[in-house]
């Protein structure tokens, strides 16, 4: 049994914003647990020049325990993209977010 990664990114929003990501997100997603780590921004400015120190960053993993090699996930990644961007599409408006398929063993 080994544990790999099938998704892998950050979530961001406004420090002053009060938001319990923990409540808003579920822990599990189609038997893939979906964990939520906070971390300090990865680089110092968005695209457009904003200090990224003014958010809330938090690393993203879902991941799944199997016993198929990462290679054969793909078909899952494939049916569990569109959920995940519906519940990230589906936080408040002030949350972003970059979530990539990874599909590494953790």
């Amino acid at each position: 049994m080994q544990a790999v990664r099938l998704f892998q990114g950050y979530l961001w929003y406004p420090r002053e914003l009060a938001l319990d990501l923990k409540t808003l997100l579920p822990q599990e997603v189609e038997g893939a647990r979906l964990l939520l780590d906070e971390v300090p921004p990865p680089t110092p400015f968005f695209e457009d020049g904003t200090p990224t120190h003014t958010q809330r960053f938090y690393q993203v993993t879902l991941l799944l325990l199997t016993e198929e090699p990462p290679e054969a996930l793909k078909p899952l990644t494939e049916t569990l993209a569109p959920i995940l961007r519906g519940m990230l599409e589906g936080l408040p408006k002030e949350v972003g977010w970059l979530l990539l398929e990874d599909l590494r063993p953790l």
